[in-house]
């Protein structure tokens, strides 16, 4: 089984077609964990409403869950309360207002199993504020090992699966830093593990307009602060690898 793990705050907006995005995989066996963390907007409720409704309709109670933090504490901390959770073998990220593609789950495990892998990320393409593709795809390697991580951050939240039975949890849990999602995949990448690209756009990262140029001071001291804490670069090492990253990250967005 699958457990699908998403952070919820204030998202009330997108929820409702979240769950539907999950409930139309053609891969079945999963269940989905909703983490709230504290919304003040109605998510809790529109969330309550979508079990119920998908419960008369057939579903097994318990297959959908929403788990309610008791305090506001980040996205990293109700991945990894979803993770606690988790009863499923492997472990797949969704933010709420990403969007999959109904195939996303059955190829993207499909392709775990015949590379034998405990880890793997797909493409993935950028879409507009409504999710509707824009064409820009961001494609990605075969196979990527820690060093080859340091330059390029290609590893999208929403596009990777796990298998508990080959990452231990404590790997599998998010730091409570900026960036978290980056930081887990490069102390997992560290440990030694590989991680296998599915070249194939699976998902959707919608990105609206305002957020095209907004916070690249913040995105520089987040990688930097990564380079130095997460990987244990010195500065020369960290400047090195921060000008791949750069170069990389601008060419994505062009």
């Amino acid at each position: 089984m699958i457990s699908i793990i998403v952070p919820v705050y204030n998202v009330g907006n997108y929820i409702s077609k979240t769950i539907e995005n999950v409930t139309a995989q053609t891969y079945t066996d999963w269940e989905l964990l909703l983490v709230d963390d504290c919304s003040k907007d109605k998510s809790c409720e529109i969330i309550e409403e979508e079990i119920r409704r998908f419960e008369k309709s057939g579903y097994a109670k318990d297959k959908i869950r929403l788990l309610k933090q008791k305090e506001n504490a980040g996205a990293a901390n109700a991945r990894n309360r979803g993770i606690d959770e988790s009863r499923g073998r492997y472990i797949a990220f969704l933010d709420a207002d990403d969007v999959w593609h109904p195939e996303k789950l059955e190829k993207e495990l499909n392709f775990m199993q015949e590379k034998d892998a405990g880890f793997v990320f797909t493409a993935y393409e950028f879409g507009d504020a409504d999710a509707r593709p824009t064409g820009r795809i961001v494609h990605v390697p075969e196979t990527l090992t820690f060093k080859e991580a340091l330059s390029r951050t290609v590893i999208f939240t929403s596009t990777v699966l796990f298998d508990k039975e080959k990452i231990p949890l404590d790997l599998l849990h998010m730091p409570v830093i900026a960036s978290e999602d980056t930081a887990c995949w490069w102390r997992i990448l560290k440990s030694g593990i590989t991680a296998y690209g599915l070249e194939e756009a699976l998902v959707i990262y919608r990105r609206p307009a305002s957020s095209l140029s907004s916070n690249k001071y913040e995105a520089i001291k987040r990688i930097w602060g990564l380079y130095r804490e997460i990987a244990g670069l010195n500065v020369l090492q960290s400047a090195w690898y921060f000008t791949g990253w750069a170069f990389r990250a601008t060419a994505r967005r062009l």
